[in-house]
């Protein structure tokens, strides 16, 4: 069985820089339509259901505003 995670995006602290993006191996995140108060395109959760936990996302995010947990 495959591993299946969680992640939890801070909307308001991301600043749509999209590394998380890039380094999903899946295609779990993509380009918000809503900005924050920072006036920035944060990144959103997709395709929750792809997830497979592997934590690319967190450890390339600068702002450490992304949490991947094991479901």
């Amino acid at each position: 069985m495959a591993r299946k995670g969680i992640i939890f995006v801070d909307q308001a602290l991301c600043k749509g820089c999209f590394l998380c993006e890039r380094a999903c191996p899946v295609g779990v995140l993509g380009k918000g339509s809503a900005i924050n108060a920072l006036g920035n395109y944060p990144i959103n959760v997709m395709h929750a259901e792809k997830c497979i936990a592997c934590g690319n996302c967190y450890t390339v995010c600068p702002d450490v505003c992304i949490e991947v947990r094991y479901a």
